[in-house]
């Protein structure tokens, strides 16, 4: 037996700083049209957009640890957009509003799948926010790798999309 899930319910994110990494959040969230159900000193939750976003500051005790996306845990988490322009318009915001570090700024990814558009930024504590946008099905539809002629699983991903080993 199996089950389709029906997206994330939510995302816990631990932040060094409470006093700065809470606010952008916050802000961030409110941009993607979440709304605050839970807020003090060291906690948000952002709720909405078919999905939660609760960020919450570290035990004193550990707040010296620096977020490292190559070890066990978290690498990035990613927003889908409904269009090219909700990503360009996040950007925007993530570089004005926010002042975020841009890692990149909205650009074509169509080699990991057709049409991919996305714009990918960090968090104070580094921590890597995608938006991206796939039109229709993505690899679902025609063109993609599980449509109905695509080539299958991948064996290899990276800076040049999905492969396969020759």
């Amino acid at each position: 037996m199996t089950i389709e899930v029906n997206g994330i319910a939510h995302i816990q994110l631990t932040v060094a700083n409470p006093d700065v990494g809470l606010p952008f959040w916050e802000r961030l969230c409110h941009f993607l049209e979440m709304k605050t159900l839970i807020k003090n000193d060291n906690v948000i939750y952002c709720i909405g957009s078919r999905t939660g976003i609760l960020v919450r500051g570290a035990p004193m005790e550990k707040r010296d640890q620096a977020f490292d996306q190559d070890t066990a845990g978290l690498h990035h988490l990613c927003f889908r957009a409904r269009s090219h322009d909700d990503v360009d318009g996040i950007f925007e915001f993530a570089r004005s509003e926010l002042d975020a570090h841009i890692v990149h700024e909205p650009e074509d990814g169509s080699h990991f799948a057709p049409g991919y558009y996305s714009v990918l930024f960090e968090d104070p504590d580094g921590i890597r926010i995608e938006v991206n946008y796939v039109p229709g099905q993505g690899h679902f539809g025609s063109g993609g790798r599980l449509g109905p002629d695509g080539r299958g699983p991948a064996s290899e991903y990276g800076d040049d999309g999905l492969t396969d080993r020759e």
